[in-house]
């Protein structure tokens, strides 16, 4: 998929692909059978379906910010590790998308975490010449909410395979964490939307320009196939209140006219969503370069 960019207000919007990595088709639709889910989303012979890293950079006209919304899953990954999910950077990497717009990590001025499981916050670290862990964006604070940081901090069973040490430790080794709560809001046309269930705290960054809205909705809508409100990934530590999650935050994009932007969906970049929030369809799709 092509990258893209769209003015939206006093933002500049950009698309930024990081690559493309496969999961457990089980645990990505949790009690849904595969009979169901592998009619609308492709899986290898071992069992695991592709997805994109896409992340969004987000130039403010109005302060000069510029802010990376979650930074895909970085390249420091020993040869296991990228076997088991066939990481993928042969087209994109944070890197090259954010030449190809015109940026360097250098104009980073703020990283916001929707979450910090690997694939949302591994590209913020990196090694350096000789080996070590290093910040991407070193000047740059790292924005996380606090009942997610907590939960960074303190993770429950499910979870703690997804905070990765090489990706955790660096970051609040390097005292540029920064906290938020629930009405957060970074600058006029920056708010947040917070869910709970399939994490503690995933902060959903919504953009207005007054008319227009436009919300990342990370892992609360990883991909259109998770539209129906039962298809909850396996990987949601408290599913039924996805559920909830997902019925309240669809009924205020159909009455506000909010657009998805999915960070997993393969195939999709933006959505709008269509008839009601218990039966959900996709009633628009694009990208940034058709706002």
């Amino acid at each position: 998929m092509a990258l893209s960019k769209a003015q939206f207000g006093n933002f500049r919007l950009f698309t930024l692909e990081t690559g493309t990595f496969r999961l457990d088709g089980g645990s990505m639709f949790g009690v849904v059978p595969k009979t169901l889910w592998s009619r609308q989303l492709e899986c290898d012979e071992r069992n695991r379906v592709l997805l994109t890293a896409r992340v969004l950079l987000v130039h403010s006209t109005a302060t000069g910010r510029v802010y990376l919304i979650d930074s895909g899953i970085g390249h420091k990954s020993g040869e296991k590790f990228q076997k088991i999910y066939e990481l993928d950077h042969s087209a994109y990497t944070l890197e090259s998308s954010l030449e190809y717009h015109g940026f360097r990590a250098s104009d980073i001025s703020d990283v916001v975490f929707t979450h910090m499981h690997f694939d949302h916050c591994g590209g913020a670290v990196k090694h350096d010449p000789e080996g070590r862990p290093v910040l991407t964006f070193p000047q740059a604070p790292h924005w996380v909410h606090t009942a997610h940081w907590d939960n960074v901090l303190n993770p429950n069973e499910r979870e703690i395979s997804s905070f990765l040490p090489e990706n955790i430790g660096p970051l609040q080794e390097s005292g540029q964490i920064r906290l938020v709560d629930d009405g957060h809001v970074y600058e006029p046309g920056f708010e947040i939307v917070v869910v709970e269930g399939h994490t503690p705290g995933q902060q959903l960054p919504l953009f207005t320009d007054g008319d227009r809205h436009l919300l990342f909705a990370a892992d609360l809508v990883p991909t259109t196939v998770h539209l129906p409100l039962p298809w909850v990934m396996g990987f949601d530590t408290r599913p039924l209140l996805t559920l909830e999650d997902k019925k309240r935050v669809f009924g205020r994009c159909i009455r506000e006219n909010i657009l998805l932007y999915l960070e997993h969906d393969p195939h999709n970049e933006l959505i709008r969503l269509g008839d009601t929030p218990q039966r959900p369809s996709v009633a628009w799709a694009g990208t940034l370069d058709d706002l």
